[in-house]
């Protein structure tokens, strides 16, 4: 069933949480840390991993008190049972108001008990940049299960792997849905893997290094792991429904390819042969390789994202 949603965003990058919500569908408008979406796909609500909160859109209004109080009016709300009344500002928020002024004007101005503490239903004003968004919560996201599966508390570590939440994001930008295959030819500890798995998905993964692939089954005892070369993969063309990838670098990698060029290259190519046509693939590098992605794939979108001084990642969304 088709809904519209407003979703909070986490404010951590400023693109990538939007290019996540292209999984449950489209989104119809956005402002900082907030966007509205023609979700058609609901099920799917609770794999999001940089979005706080969904809520059931109401309406919306330029963001000033008066334009305010008249949405609130015109739509005469009448809450089924309890309800508590909620404002969140984005920072950057052109409306002035005090939260705890608008939260007690919502208080008066829709209809049924107001209980702070454990309501039958919530509202909550999201105000970014020149507009307020209105809605109904229907879903908080867990986030804090990220946690549980932190690179330190798995049975095997490799420094400098992609930490569960930002993990689940890139599946998710994939586009992967249950039961498809999702192939990880760099696989490493096996995180990407782990969450197509945990959403349904059937993660398969592979490395060059038999050492990663023994402690990625480690990590992932359900996930499928192998040993192969990313520029020669045992798989056979267009089978594969979606990738997602952290590429390595440094000098080991180097010498052990010949060159990161060269590796790049051959596993990008490897990449586009083993996809089913019109499917992603979501690419993580720590330099620039737009030029030669560009020449493989098509490229729906590129992000950065720094990680400290001197690590930046290069997020490619390629589409065969």
């Amino acid at each position: 069933m088709e809904m519209k949603l407003i979703a909070e965003l986490s404010g951590e990058h400023p693109g990538l949480p939007f290019a996540e919500l292209d999984l449950i569908g489209e989104v119809l408008d956005r402002r900082p840390q907030v966007a509205v979406v023609d979700c058609r796909h609901p099920d799917d609500l609770p794999r999001l991993s940089l979005t706080h909160a969904l809520l059931e859109y109401i309406g919306e209004c330029e963001a000033d008190r008066g334009s305010f109080t008249g949405m609130l009016r015109d739509l005469a709300l009448n809450a089924e049972g309890s309800y508590a009344a909620r404002v969140k500002k984005i920072e950057g928020s052109l409306l002035d108001e005090p939260v705890p002024d608008l939260e007690r004007l919502m208080g008066s101005l829709i209809g049924g008990r107001v209980r702070l503490e454990n309501p039958d239903s919530e509202y909550r004003a999201v105000c970014s940049g020149d507009r307020c968004y209105l809605g109904r919560l229907v879903r908080r996201i867990d986030r804090g299960s990220y946690e549980f599966r932190r690179p330190g508390s798995r049975a095997f570590f490799h420094p400098g792997v992609m930490m569960p939440r930002m993990a689940r994001a890139l599946v998710n930008i994939s586009l992967v849905r249950r039961e498809e295959i999702l192939l990880d030819p760099f696989c490493g500890t096996g995180g990407m893997v782990l969450e197509a798995d945990l959403i349904g998905a059937q993660g398969a993964g592979s490395d060059i290094d038999p050492f990663m692939v023994a402690g990625s089954r480690r990590n992932v005892p359900e996930g499928f792991f192998f040993r192969a070369d990313a520029g020669s993969l045992p798989i056979r063309s267009s089978a594969v429904h979606a990738v997602a990838t952290d590429l390595p670098y440094g000098q080991s990698v180097s010498i052990a390819a010949g060159s990161l060029d060269l590796l790049y290259g051959e596993a990008l190519e490897e990449i586009r042969r083993v996809l089913i046509p019109r499917r992603r693939a979501v690419v993580v590098t720590h330099r620039d390789i737009s030029r030669h992605a560009g020449e493989v794939m098509e490229i729906i979108a590129s992000y950065s994202q720094r990680v400290h001084r001197s690590l930046t990642r290069r997020i490619l969304v390629l589409r065969k």
